[in-house]
């Protein structure tokens, strides 16, 4: 048996042990998305790192006079997380009462995120540079909010803790030295946490057009959006930062497409009379 073979038994082992007793951090919606998780650090930690980390991002955007310029943006922004995040108690109840910030940085850059327990930033150029509707910022707020409420970072951090301790053991007990450790740690960053990752990215695809779609904004937005994205990708040869671990381009619209049968009812509810 091969090193990768051995530690990949051992890890398949532990994983499946730790995950059977797992549950999920949120509600599955009407979209489905709901599966076990294994989380061995608390919420408290990773809010309280990610709250210091967001008020260090404010601090230097302030210092360099990028952090909420353009106040006609920061408004529009405003206003469709103050929609959608009413809309998360669909999926975990504790979600709405969140110490919720929205800011936006002066940037080129064409990034948005939500950092653990609800700190959203949005950076100018992804608006400016893709001329993003406000059905559109819901898609892209909508999916950056489902990494917060599905606690990926967190699952992240315990997969992560998780699979390289057993790692070490591993090499103990399988009597390999430091490098083939090394080795396999590399192996596993190169194949696990990628898939891992994907797998995060595709269930924020789903429960952020459901969130999008229960507050009114329309979910054949991400359709268009993504078609944006295809054509800055195919102008500028990368993809933007915040899609650098996203799925292929084409199947996320594939999805979003699947998913507009289920979630457009629920935008219509919504919108009927207006």
């Amino acid at each position: 048996m091969s090193i990768f073979q051995a530690i990949s038994v051992i890890l398949f082992s532990f994983s499946f042990g730790m995950l059977n007793g797992c549950t999920s951090t949120t509600a599955s919606g009407a979209v489905g998305a709901s599966r076990p998780q294994l989380l061995l650090i608390s919420s408290e930690e990773l809010d309280n790192m990610a709250a210091q980390s967001y008020t260090k991002l404010k601090s230097d955007a302030v210092g360099k006079g990028k952090l909420n310029e353009d106040n006609e943006m920061l408004q529009r922004v405003r206003v469709v997380a103050a929609r959608l995040e009413p809309q998360t108690g669909v999926f975990r109840h504790d979600a709405p009462s969140w110490n919720w910030e929205v800011n936006v940085i002066t940037s080129n850059e064409l990034n948005a995120y939500c950092m653990p327990g609800g700190k959203i930033m949005f950076y100018s150029g992804l608006i400016n540079q893709l001329h993003l509707t406000d059905d559109e910022i819901a898609i892209v707020m909508g999916h950056e909010i489902s990494h917060a409420l599905r606690e990926h970072s967190r699952e992240q951090v315990s997969q992560a803790i998780a699979a390289k301790t057993l790692i070490n053991i591993s090499t103990v007990l399988l009597g390999l030295g430091g490098g083939s450790a090394d080795l396999a740690n590399a192996g596993y960053d190169k194949f696990i946490a990628t898939k891992f990752s994907r797998t995060d990215e595709s269930e924020a695809d789903r429960i952020g057009l459901e969130l999008a779609a229960r507050a009114g904004y329309d979910p054949r937005a991400g359709v268009s959006l993504w078609q944006k994205m295809i054509h800055a990708i195919q102008s500028d040869g990368k993809p933007p930062e915040f899609l650098s671990s996203h799925p292929a381009e084409a199947n996320r619209i594939k999805q979003i497409e699947s998913l507009l049968p289920t979630v457009m009812p629920l935008y219509n509810a919504v919108n009927q009379g207006h």
